[in-house]
């Protein structure tokens, strides 16, 4: 057996809701003009005005459907919200006309009523059909978010009160009191109204886009709970039918990478969802500065803003002043002015960062670019630079175990050297870091070819 979509749910129940107002309509008409109550009368012109507002709920249900357009980016879901307000206006055209036949005829004090068996019949009728419709309606609208059935099942159910406060008119009408029936109707107006009203708020609140009480807190606090959200700083809230539309921004870390704030993006968008299966949500980040940082990370995040990448970072505190010094790799194919013209750039949004109080001294690391030629040595240049590394460890106590050496020649006759050395477990890596420089300068030195020298420094006994 297939399962009944949410959209065809919508169609049929709102459909259903014709048939059972036109036959109402047409029952009370007739009954009204048999009997010549009033409140069988407006409630005639009640449920003609229920008609009209079905055959509009059908119609809307069918068109909100339809998915987002090239047009209309937020889907067509706010044309229920059109119809509830249509809706709205027609109670209020049937409150003013009911009012109008009732005062006319107190003020004339006619009344040529006849209650009859099947006047009361045709009430009790309406009240049975109301409920089973109301009932219908707004199960629907509940499983669906329809703003439209809601609204039709608003209808049904001041149908029922209205239709009970007519068959009492006609009791009191079938005992002598004839302007019963037009106060009934009056009342009947006054339900009317109060539904409109209600209906009318509600539909206003959606078509500008008022956001429902309480869901920007609840998304605020679910967005705030995802791990590296530092704050929500803007949130916009769009409710369309039974659809959400959430934009918002929060902020972020400005030190972490542009994958790990995508992350966080993603993490909020899918919690929201969770908790709100009928939302669509866009999150964006921006980054900020926090009192959390460190110096060596706000040098490296400005660096990043140049294209630059700053390591070996060190800094003292001379007197009032802070003293930096870092590394910057540059692309090699630069000249010195070239180069020099860039780490000023770089120096002058440090002063910035840091209101000035800085001095900075920044070496600059070519950087080197891939050269896609290489070849390996001959036997006798291989034993050769072999021998080279291992005098040069050999006199730097602390270096032990030089192994896995490998030399390439790149297409300019250029070396590129990698190898391993093994050093004491507990010795310090900012050690390490000594000796090993040290021994890439005795290998420059000694072969002045060398382009590039690659250390890989382990602990004594390492596998790897």
């Amino acid at each position: 057996m297939s399962m009944i979509s949410p959209q065809q749910k919508k169609q049929q129940v709102a459909l259903s809701s014709v048939s059972a107002s036109l036959l109402l309509t047409l029952l009370k008409i007739v009954v009204g003009v048999m009997t010549g109550s009033i409140g069988i009368l407006s409630e005639a012109a009640h449920s003609a005005m229920d008609f009209g507002a079905a055959a509009l709920t059908w119609f809307a249900v069918r068109i909100s459907d339809k998915p987002a357009d090239r047009k209309h980016h937020y889907g067509h879901t706010k044309i229920e919200s059109v119809t509830a307000l249509i809706e709205t206006g027609l109670l209020f055209l049937t409150s003013i006309w009911i009012v109008y036949a009732a005062v006319e005829r107190l003020i004339s004090g006619k009344s040529e009523i006849e209650v009859t068996w099947y006047a009361i019949a045709v009430v009790i009728v309406s009240i049975v059909v109301d409920i089973s419709r109301s009932r219908a309606l707004k199960k629907v609208a509940k499983e669906t978010g329809s703003q439209a059935l809601e609204a039709d099942a608003l209808h049904f159910s001041s149908d029922i009160l209205s239709s009970a406060v007519v068959l009492v008119g006609l009791g009191f009408v079938y005992f002598g009191i004839t302007w019963a029936d037009a106060v009934a109707g009056m009342f009947v107006a006054v339900l009317v109204c109060h539904a409109a009203w209600q209906l009318g708020r509600k539909t206003i609140d959606v078509l500008v886009d008022a956001a429902p009480e309480g869901l920007s807190e609840r998304i605020e606090e679910i967005a705030s709970e995802v791990h590296g959200v530092v704050a929500i700083e803007k949130m916009r809230v769009k409710p369309a039918g039974p659809f959400v539309f959430v934009d918002m921004t929060v902020t972020v870390s400005r030190t972490l990478p542009l994958e790990k704030v995508k992350a966080i993006c993603a993490a909020v968008e899918d919690r929201l969802q969770e908790e709100m299966p009928d939302s669509d949500v866009t999150v964006n980040a921006r980054p900020i500065a926090l009192d959390s940082e460190t110096l060596t990370e706000r040098v490296h995040i400005v660096g990043l803003h140049h294209n630059l990448h700053a390591h070996n970072i060190s800094t003292s505190l001379s007197g009032e002043k802070q003293q930096i010094t870092f590394d910057v790799e540059v692309d090699g194919r630069l000249t010195i002015r070239e180069a020099h013209d860039a780490v000023t750039a770089l120096e002058k949004d440090l002063h910035e960062e840091f209101d000035g109080n800085l001095d900075i001294c920044i070496h600059l690391d070519p950087l080197r670019q891939e050269d896609p030629f290489s070849c390996e040595l001959t036997p006798d240049e291989v034993t050769r630079v072999d021998l080279v590394i291992r005098q040069a460890a050999a006199t730097i106590p602390g270096i032990g175990d030089v192994h896995d050496i490998s030399t390439l020649k790149t297409g300019h006759d250029k070396l590129c050297i990698t190898l391993h050395c093994a050093f004491a477990d507990d010795i310090l890596l900012e050690n390490v870091h000594s000796l090993t420089s040290r021994l890439e300068g005795l290998i420059y030195s000694a072969i002045p070819e060398t382009s590039r020298i690659i250390v890989h420094a382990e602990p004594l006994y390492a596998q790897d």
